[in-house]
């Protein structure tokens, strides 16, 4: 597993309480995840989530995954926990205009030490956001812990591809992200295992190059004054996002960055 000891949680914090998080929305729309609508739907599938379920988001942001998952799959309730107060406040108001208050409830707080009730969720959701969380093994287990025997943990996160990161690419990466860690799936395949589930899909989308790709074509050809307004209208700034973007997608184009789905089964 790739760590850069620089980056800790209040950085994290800082992002998404700031322009670079408004940013991220701007480019990859509330669902601030590669893939999208497309993305949660076949992970939900994938999952067997559906009807009747009570799930928990760990590293819920501002709750698009969860209004997904009520809205398209009929699930019954879903509590999500992030850390940022911003995100957070912002779930809230907007679960309130969509109607949907009375289903999803939000949790301020450490997604390692939720306090949720043990073994009451049907299932444990996620969606490229695992990769802002320092202490993995921990959330790994309290997503287990959570989760009911037979339940499910389905989640999508940045991982380190197969063909590796150099330490100068992985501090350049994990630096521009502000990742603290960045696992691989061999490493989500062991910490699902030793946390008492069985894994049943641990796969590369496929997805990222593509989709950075696009990322960057629409800030070029559509998004251009949109984001220099939220980088306060400072053109270098601009053009160094997009050259730390366009070195994402060298990565990913090379297998050393990926987007990893994973379905695991508690026992």
């Amino acid at each position: 597993m790739k760590k850069l000891s620089s980056v800790h949680l209040a950085d994290v914090n800082a992002v998404y309480s700031g322009a670079e998080g408004d940013l991220w929305e701007l480019i990859m729309g509330q669902q601030i995840h590669i893939g999208g609508f497309k993305s949660s739907m076949d992970l939900a599938e994938r999952a067997g989530i559906g009807a009747g379920q009570r799930g928990v988001d760990l590293c819920c942001c501002s709750g698009a995954g969860m209004r997904f998952l009520v809205r398209y799959r009929g699930v019954a309730s879903m509590t999500g926990v992030d850390a940022t107060a911003h995100v957070v406040e912002r779930g809230r108001e907007r679960c309130k205009s969509e109607g949907l208050d009375d289903r999803i409830r939000f949790v301020l707080g450490d997604v390692t030490a939720s306090g949720l009730p043990a073994g009451e969720a049907d299932f444990v959701w996620g969606e490229d956001a695992w990769c802002y969380v320092e202490d993995k093994p921990r959330l790994v287990e309290e997503a287990a812990r959570i989760v009911r025997s037979g339940g499910v943990i389905a989640f999508t996160d940045w991982i380190e591809g197969p063909a590796g990161l150099s330490e100068d690419e992985a501090a350049r990466f994990l630096g521009f992200m502000k990742f603290p860690t960045l696992a691989s799936l061999d490493d989500y395949r062991s910490l699902l295992g030793k946390s008492g589930c069985e894994v049943l899909e641990a796969a590369d989308t496929g997805r990222f190059a593509p989709y950075v790709a696009l990322y960057l074509q629409m800030v070029d050809m559509q998004l251009t004054s949109d984001a220099l307004r939220i980088l306060g209208n400072d053109p270098k700034a601009l053009e160094a996002v997009a050259g730390e973007m366009v070195f994402l997608q060298g990565l990913a184009q090379a297998g050393k960055i990926a987007q990893g789905r994973f379905i695991a089964r508690r026992r």
